[in-house]
């Protein structure tokens, strides 16, 4: 095996030149890994002052200009805008006479495919769909975790080879996502990342309200453990008093978040109901005890179970 020192890839002649519309977290984190990749970040554009900073520190010297000079001056722009704002947006660039022919044209929302960048298209630039499954913080850390990330790709299929390649030099993993399945996955992805950052939040207020001094402290070990578990053996994994068909201890549990935080009900319920089906579903839930819990479960707690069922 060779032990000669590999090249910096900073040191190789740049490739393509990259810019960015929509300075948010998401663009200059890319950014940023396609210019350790050998590729030269040459424009960028924000309006808000976080965007500005953001810009600031992922690509320094990198000049903040109007969305149609990135174009002028980019052959790989990066749109990484808001999911509704993504339409308008190639539409005008493309009346304008913005884009150029054999420009490659990347957004990075997960709900759009390809086809929302056919005004691009038309106008002769290659458009690819390239949607990192991460979530940014805008700082340096978002490139270092990109490494190893899944990027949902769709592109038309002369283009594919292209946009996987992109992915594998920002250290990612590409994942083909037909057209029509961008929304499906896209839902996937938020129901379980975004929906868990409010039930942690969630949870945390609650051991606070508790007296748990550091609720973060207590739930890291246990949702670590939860979704390592989860992610090695789906609904195997499922535990709790809804898996066990403990009525009492659920019907306690919704008397408790009535009392001290209503506004939690009816997520514990909608999610209680979910955990049930699937624990019926995989013989995790014995059906004998079911009957109770979805009673329970159906009159959001006001029937006959209640703390003193959770006691016993």
């Amino acid at each position: 095996m060779s032990t000669s020192q590999q090249p910096d890839p900073r040191d190789r002649p740049a490739r393509l030149t990259v810019g960015v519309v929509g300075a948010g977290r998401v663009g200059p984190a890319l950014a940023a890994s396609l210019q350790l990749a050998g590729h030269r970040p040459v424009a960028a554009s924000g309006v808000s002052d976080a965007s500005r900073r953001r810009a600031a520190l992922l690509l320094p010297d990198v000049p903040l200009v109007t969305p149609a000079e990135v174009l002028q001056r980019a052959d790989l722009v990066l749109l990484t805008v808001p999911d509704d704002a993504l339409p308008d947006l190639v539409e005008g660039l493309a009346q304008t006479g913005a884009v150029r022919p054999g420009q490659l044209i990347v957004h990075t929302s997960g709900r759009y495919g390809a086809r929302v960048l056919d005004p691009a298209l038309r106008a002769g630039a290659l458009p690819l769909a390239l949607h990192p499954a991460m979530t940014f913080t805008g700082t340096p850390v978002d490139v270092q975790r990109l490494a190893g990330c899944s990027f949902g790709v769709t592109a038309p299929e002369e283009l594919r080879l292209a946009a996987e390649a992109l992915v594998i030099e920002m250290g990612g993993e590409p994942e083909w996502i037909a057209e029509d399945m961008r929304p499906l996955y896209h839902a996937a992805l938020a129901l379980g990342a975004n929906h868990l950052v409010t039930l942690v939040a969630q949870s945390m207020e609650l051991l606070r309200a508790a007296g748990v001094e550091a609720p973060d402290r207590m739930l890291g070990p246990l949702l670590g453990a939860a979704l390592d578990n989860a992610l090695r053996s789906g609904d195997a994994a499922l535990t709790g008093p809804v898996a066990r068909g403990d009525a009492g201890t659920v019907a306690a549990h919704v008397d408790q978040l009535r009392r001290h935080a209503p506004q939690t009900v009816a997520g514990y319920l909608a999610m209680a109901r979910a955990t049930a089906d699937r624990a019926l579903a995989h013989g995790l839930l014995k059906p004998e005890l079911a009957e109770d819990l979805l009673g329970v479960l159906a009159d959001g707690g006001h029937g006959t179970h209640g703390t003193e069922g959770a006691a016993g």
